[in-house]
C-alpha cells in the first residue's frame, strides 16, 4: 500500500542506499513493515538504529503526509512504479518515493539536460544561461534545474520561452514555493513540465537538503550543464556528482579573471566538455532519440537581465538647458556612405569611467556595433564587457538593441 511506501521512505536513521537495500531484501514495504526485528538484523549492513527505525509501526507520520498530498493534490510516484524514471533508478541512492505536480511522463523519451550554476552570476552567466536553456528546448531536450535565484532561474526561463518542457527539483515539500520571489517561474513548471520533490509536503528550505537534491537533478539527466560556478558551489558538487553517475558533464567556458567561473575552468581542465550553444549539447545525444531532436541555432531575444540582477542606479535630474549624451547629426548621405562620426562624450562623464568603459563608448562612437564585434575589437573579455554594456546602460549612456545591436543613446 502507498502508506507504507511513505512509511519506509521516512524512517530515521536509514539512508537512502541502506532503504534501497532493505526494500530489496524484501517482496515490498508492506512487507518490510510487519516484519520483525529479526528479520531486520538479517539484512546487510542494517545497523541497530535502522533495526529500531523499523521495529516503530507508528503510520501517523504517513498518514499525515498522504492526507496532505490529497488536499493539495500532489501526486506520488514509487519505485516500483512504471512512471519512475528509468535514469533515476539506477543511481546509488534513488528516493524511494517522489512527490510531484505537473507532468512526470517522458523523461525517458526525451534528451534530459540538466542546468546549474551558481545564485550570485554575472550578467554574463545569467545572459548565457537563459540563451542556453533556451536553445536546449529548441533542440528537442528536456531542461532540468533546481528553480534557485540565478542560474538555475534564468536557464528554465529561457526553456519556457522557447515552448519546451522543463522539470523543478526542489529542496523542500513540493508545495512550498522556494525562493518566494519565483512563485511565477513554479507555476509556470508546473503547468508546463514537472515539480519534482522527495521531501513531503511542508518540508522548510532546510540549506542540508539541498545538496541531496541536487544528485536527483543529475540523476535524472543524460548530461548536465554547468554555466557558471566558483570553487566551492552546489552547482559544482551537482557537476561532480553528475560525473560519479556517469553523466556528461558540459562547461561553458567563463572569464579567467571572474572568481565565479573558477570552479567551471577547473572542469574545463579536468576534462569536461566545452559548449558554445544549446546544440552542442542535445546533438550529443541524437543517436538515442533520433525522432526527438532538431537541429536549431535559434536565439532568445538578446536582452540583459538588468531589472532582476543589477542595482537600480538613481539618475540625477538635470536642468532642461544642460547639454546631455552624446551629439548626433542626421546622417546627409545615404546609409550606405554614411560619414563617420567623430567620439565625443562629456567630461564629467567620462571622469566617471574606467579606462577599458572609456575604450568601448570610443569605439561605439563609431556608430551602431554587434556586441560580438564590439567584444572582438575591444580585446577584453566577454563577460567583463557584457557587465560594462549594462552599468552604461544604467548610467544612460547606451542603448542595448534587439539582435545583440548597441548604440550610444541619444
Amino acid at each position: 500500500m502507498l502508506i507504507h511506501w511513505i512509511w519506509l521512505a521516512t524512517r530515521p536513521g536509514l539512508s537512502d542506499r541502506q532503504k534501497l537495500t532493505v526494500l530489496s531484501a524484501f517482496r515490498d514495504p508492506e512487507e518490510v513493515f510487519f516484519a520483525d526485528k529479526s528479520a531486520y538484523s538479517n539484512v546487510e549492513g542494517m545497523s541497530a538504529e535502522g533495526v529500531d527505525a523499523l521495529a516503530d509501526k507508528d503510520l501517523r507520520q504517513a498518514e499525515e503526509i498522504l492526507d496532505d498530498c490529497i488536499h493539495e493534490d500532489i501526486h506520488i510516484c514509487t519505485f516500483h512504479d512504471g512512471a519512475y524514471p528509468v535514469r533515476l533508478k539506477n543511481i546509488a541512492d534513488p528516493p524511494l518515493v517522489l512527490y510531484y505536480k505537473g507532468k512526470l511522463a517522458g523523461l525517458d523519451s526525451s534528451p534530459v539536460i540538466g542546468v546549474v550554476g551558481t545564485r550570485k552570476a554575472s550578467v554574463y552567466g545569467l545572459t548565457t544561461a537563459s540563451r542556453m536553456g533556451y536553445q536546449i528546448a529548441r533542440c528537442g531536450g528536456i531542461l532540468v534545474s533546481g528553480l534557485a535565484k540565478g542560474i538555475d532561474g534564468h536557464a528554465m526561463t529561457g526553456a519556457l520561452t522557447a515552448g519546451g518542457m522543463v522539470v523543478g527539483v526542489l529542496g523542500c515539500g513540493i508545495d512550498v514555493v522556494y525562493p518566494p520571489m519565483h512563485r511565477a517561474l513554479y507555476l509556470d513548471t508546473e503547468r508546463n513540465g514537472c515539480l519534482i520533490s522527495e521531501f513531503p509536503p511542508k518540508t522548510p528550505p532546510y540549506k542540508w537538503n539541498f545538496p541531496k537534491r541536487n544528485r536527483i537533478i543529475s540523476g535524472l539527466s543524460n548530461g548536465v550543464l554547468l554555466v557558471e560556478a566558483p570553487k566551492i558551489s552546489g552547482a559544482l558538487i551537482t557537476a561532480r556528482q553528475a560525473l560519479e553517475q556517469g553523466r556528461d558533464v558540459f562547461v561553458v567556458p567563463g572569464n579567467i579573471d571572474v572568481p565565479t567561473f573558477e570552479g567551471s575552468n577547473a572542469l574545463l581542465r579536468e576534462g569536461a566538455v566545452a559548449v558554445s550553444s544549446g546544440w552542442d549539447i542535445v546533438e550529443e545525444y541524437a543517436a538515442l532519440y533520433p525522432e526527438r531532436i532538431r537541429r536549431s541555432f535559434e536565439e532568445i531575444p538578446f536582452t540583459y537581465p538588468t531589472e532582476q540582477s543589477m542595482p537600480q542606479v538613481a539618475q540625477k535630474p538635470v536642468a532642461p538647458t544642460q547639454k546631455t549624451g552624446f551629439d548626433r547629426k542626421k546622417p546627409e548621405k545615404p546609409i550606405d556612405k554614411k560619414e563617420k562620426k567623430p567620439y565625443s562624450v562629456p567630461q564629467d562623464k567620462i571622469a566617471d569611467l574606467s579606462m577599458d568603459e572609456q575604450n568601448l563608448l570610443k569605439l561605439l562612437g563609431e556608430g551602431e556595433i554587434l556586441a560580438d564585434e564590439l567584444i572582438a575589437a575591444s580585446g577584453i573579455p566577454a563577460g567583463k564587457v557584457l557587465s560594462m554594456l549594462t552599468m552604461l546602460q544604467i548610467k544612460g549612456i547606451v542603448e542595448l538593441l534587439p539582435g545583440k545591436r548597441i548604440i550610444l543613446k541619444s
